[in-house]
Parts: C-alpha cells; structure tokens; sequence
C-alpha cells in the first residue's frame, strides 16, 4: 500500500488557520496602513500639513467675533467680511512666526531671536522620541509606549541628577546613561512578550504607559526624591553637574540636548541605512516571512527594536530633566510621547524628516502661545492642527482624494504594462 502524502491534493482548501499554527508570534505581517504611511512621499507629508493649516484657518476664522459679525451681512457687503478675514488670518499667523521664529517687533537682537531657541528647545525632546518610533515603524511594530519608556528615562536618570556625586561631564553622561537603560528595558519588556507569546505591543506599551505614571506618582513620594520631610509631588532640582550646558548663555533656555538629538538622529540614520543590524530591522519590517527564510531571527530582532526605541524614548527624558525642567514631576513627560507618534508618521519614519517635524511641531508650540496673547486666538487651534496632521498622515488614501492625487504606484504599474506591450509589438 502507498502511503499518503501529507501534501493537500491540488485545488484543495486548507484549513484556516492551520498553515500559521507553526508560525512564531512575532512573525505577523506588517500592518497594510503603517507600510502606506511610511512608504508615502514627502509630497504627501506636505498637502498633509497643507490640510491642517486649511482647517486650523477656517477655525481661526470662526473664533474671531469680527469674522462673525461681517459674515452676518456677507451678501450686503463682502468687502467687509473679506476684510475682516483677511486681517484675522494675517495677524493670527504674523504672531504663530513671530513667536517660532523671528520676533521683528522686538527691541533687542536678544528677544528676537527667542523665539527661534524656544523652538528648538520644545522640539529637542520631539526629536529623540520621535526617533525611537520612526525606528519601531520601520520595523513593522507599533510602539505606541514612547510615553511610559520615556517617564521610566527620567527615573533613572533623574535619580542619578539628584543623589550621585559625580565629575561634572562624567555626571552628565551617565545621567543620559541611565536615563537611555530606562526606556531600553520598558521597551524590551514589550518586546520580549511580543516575541515569546505574541501578545500585540500596541496593547502592552499601551498598559506599560499606565504602569509608568503610577510608578512615577510613587516615586515622587520617597525621601530619595522629594527630601525629607517633603509631602510635595516634586523632586529636588538635580545637581548643576548634571545639568545640559546652555549652548548660548543662561538667558536662554535653549541647551545641549539639541546637539544630543541632531547626533541621534545621524546614528540612527546609520544604523537603519548602513549596518547589518539596521538592514534586519527594516526586512523584518517589509517581510518578517522573507526574514526569517533568509536566516533572520525574527523574534530577537522584534526585541532588539523595542529596546533601541526605548531607549531613544528614555533618552528623550533627559532634555526637560536636564536640560530645561532640572527636577521630577508628575507632569515631567507632558504629551512628548504621543506626540512622538504624530513627528515619526510626518517625518516618514526617515532621521531627516523626523528631525524636520520635530522641528516643526516645536515651532507650532512656542508660537501658539504669542499668537493666544497677540491675537485671542484660542491656543487649543494648535493642538487641532496637531490632530488634524495626523488624521490626514493616517489617511494617504483621503489626501489622494481631495487633491485628486494618482494611486500610490500607479505610474510605476502603467509604465511596467506598457513594456511588454511596446515589446510585443517589436516583435
């Protein structure tokens, strides 16, 4: 008797679910809407934030009361209610450029040129953090946990800041150290559980955020923290040896940290464009399958990248611990770690375009305040501009639509079927 072959017979129907029971847990596709998004082009990036702009200036719009008054009469008179627009939309991002960029009404050189160190102040730990995910989407996972590695960051390295006496330089780095272990280890901690049992690192880091913020609110309790005798939720100022050194003086807040971010950034780019390491990374992200049939260790590789985002992410803490805040709070990681998200999807997930949002979302905050107190202008548009960036980010497909944009690829397909054809009539 001939013994069967475990083969199906041709044009049988597998069992769903039966071909993947053997299949590791980090092997999962990468996801069809992160591959868009990082996969579009810097022309998508720019009508994205073209988009925003347009609502955040139908929005400006509604909140002035001139605006509103002129619209009341519009067909009596336009000229009024244009006018009126006119006005509100210049004065209100006059002062959005005034207070990002340049200041021309200030007195001073000094004061002019605030404006442009603020911006790079808030976008440094933009930067950082934005890396650390621009690195995790490469490689096809969501680390959506920027948030909780960067308050584990400002722990360690906080906690060297306040109780190691150290050499100034030797202080600072191992500061920046240890700050960089926190994120690593949150980081790795989901990315061991996404590599051994599949759990999704978009639930865990998710979790792990909460996790971070209780363990932060119990920190700021101790003694070694807050001092003796202190029932306040904030740490003592870390010791000035710790501290990031003012790049222009100690009127300006603007401190190394930014170098720090610039050095990432160019690391990074080695890594993910030059290293064997970085090539693993990004195959894993296109093809964990192909990965793994070329010899690839897909699950270390899932947990190397967790680790390295983490750690970029617990480096970000190091600019507001210290460089700019210098002490422990509750409030010390503010929304850096979301926003984070929103920089390495406009960035493309690439250091340069990482950098260039930060960069940008940096400005967005430190003129939003001026363009409130010159204006009236309701400083939450930022934050809508913010939101509305991402949601056209997430959605190449919408921005397709409204500017009437061809299909990703499409040009490269006609012009691929036309070959064989050009070819068969040769012949």
């Amino acid at each position: 008797m001939s013994q069967e072959t475990a083969s199906p017979a041709p044009g049988a129907q597998e069992t769903p679910g039966a071909a993947d029971k053997d299949r590791p847990p980090a092997a999962a596709e990468r996801p069809p809407l992160l591959r868009q998004v990082t996969e579009s082009t810097a022309l998508m990036g720019i009508l994205a934030v073209l988009s925003a702009l347009i609502v955040g200036s139908l929005l400006i719009l509604i909140a002035d009361p001139q605006v509103r008054t002129t619209a009341g009469y519009f067909f009596a008179r336009p000229s009024d209610f244009l006018s009126a627009a006119g006005t509100s939309l210049s004065e209100a991002y006059a002062a959005l450029l005034r207070g990002s960029l340049l200041d021309w009404r200030a007195a001073t050189l000094h004061r002019a040129i605030r404006p442009l160190t603020e911006t790079l102040t808030i976008a440094t730990p933009l930067i950082l953090a934005g890396l650390g995910m621009a690195v995790s989407f490469r490689a096809g996972l969501f680390n959506i946990g920027g948030q909780g590695q960067l308050i584990l960051g400002a722990i360690l390295g906080g906690y060297v800041g306040i109780a190691w006496g150290l050499p100034p330089i030797l202080h600072l780095l191992v500061a920046m150290a240890l700050a960089a272990l926190g994120g690593l280890l949150w980081g790795g901690l989901a990315g061991v559980l996404r590599a051994r049992t599949g759990a999704s690192e978009v639930i865990v880091t998710i979790m792990l955020n909460s996790v971070a913020g209780y363990l932060l609110a119990q920190v700021l309790t101790l003694d070694a923290f807050i001092g003796e005798g202190n029932s306040n939720p904030k740490s003592i100022y870390m010791q000035g040896t710790a501290h990031y050194p003012r790049l222009l003086g100690e009127s300006f807040r603007l401190h190394a940290g930014f170098v720090v971010a610039l050095l990432a950034a160019a690391a990074v780019w080695w890594m993910m464009e030059r290293s064997s390491l970085g090539f693993q990374f990004r195959a894993t992200g296109l093809n964990a399958n192909a990965a793994r049939t070329a010899g690839m260790n897909v699950p270390l590789v899932t947990v190397l990248v967790m680790m390295v985002s983490g750690a970029l992410c617990g480096l970000a803490a190091t600019a507001p611990v210290l460089g700019t805040e210098q002490h422990l709070s509750l409030s010390v990681a503010g929304t850096i770690g979301f926003d984070a998200i929103t920089v390495a999807l406009l960035g493309r997930s690439t250091p340069l375009g990482t950098v260039l949002a930060g960069l940008l979302f940096g400005a967005l905050r430190a003129g939003g305040t001026l363009m409130q107190a010159a204006t009236g202008t309701p400083v939450d548009i930022v934050l809508v501009l913010q939101s509305t960036i991402v949601l056209f980010i997430a959605a190449p497909p919408l921005v397709r639509a409204i500017y009437r944009l061809p299909a990703q690829g499409s040009w490269r397909r006609q012009h691929e079927n036309r070959i064989p054809a050009t070819a068969a009539q040769e012949a």
